[in-house]
């Protein structure tokens, strides 16, 4: 079975963009794929900031993505850009460590102005590391995901309907490429 990785560079743990990777992971899970999740925010800062490339946590998040045959990779858009503490991580990743891997970009922003932050921002710094091929990358609005929270517990979202078309779209698209790489 293909193994699917998903890279979370949200500093915010409520953060929208855990409902886009939720329904993610339960479109993939419908299909019988397992996804690990590597939540960025969760590594310690101080590896990540004084670039521990030897840390223990280090180590086996980038295992998860060196074992994955696909790499989901999602954030929110911050000036312009994804976050500081993704370019963190994938500045711990190794030179070519996403060569012969399926991405699958996952943004979400404020506004629809920076919609093209993933191929002017994420994709040259990808590419750098040997990714090559896509599949359909999701850019959404804030405006797309209703979050509620009742006090000391998660929060829940709630995806408008086109947000969940374009992403059951692309778990389609990824779900495909894999079949074709590795037939079940």
């Amino acid at each position: 079975m293909p193994k699917i990785v998903i890279i979370s560079g949200s500093p915010n743990l409520s953060s929208r963009l855990n409902g886009m990777i939720g329904y993610v992971r339960q479109k993939l899970a419908e299909q019988q794929y397992e996804t690990s999740v590597v939540t960025v925010v969760s590594l310690p800062a101080e590896d990540l900031v004084h670039a521990k490339f030897g840390s223990p946590a280090i180590l086996e998040a980038n295992a998860l993505v060196e074992q994955a045959d696909a790499v989901i990779i999602a954030s929110p858009v911050y000036k312009a850009s994804f976050t500081g503490v993704l370019k963190a991580y994938i500045d711990l990743l190794p030179q070519k460590g996403l060569n012969g891997k399926i991405i699958a970009p996952l943004f979400i922003g404020g506004t629809i102005a920076h919609l093209l932050s993933i191929d002017y921002s994420l994709k040259p710094v990808l590419a750098s590391m040997g990714a090559k091929h896509y599949v359909s990358s999701v850019y959404a609005v804030d405006s797309q995901i209703n979050r509620t929270q009742e006090p000391n517990q998660d929060p829940i979202f709630e995806l408008n309907e086109e947000l969940q078309e374009r992403l059951s779209d692309t778990v389609g698209e990824l779900i495909y490429e894999l079949s074709i790489r590795s037939p079940k």
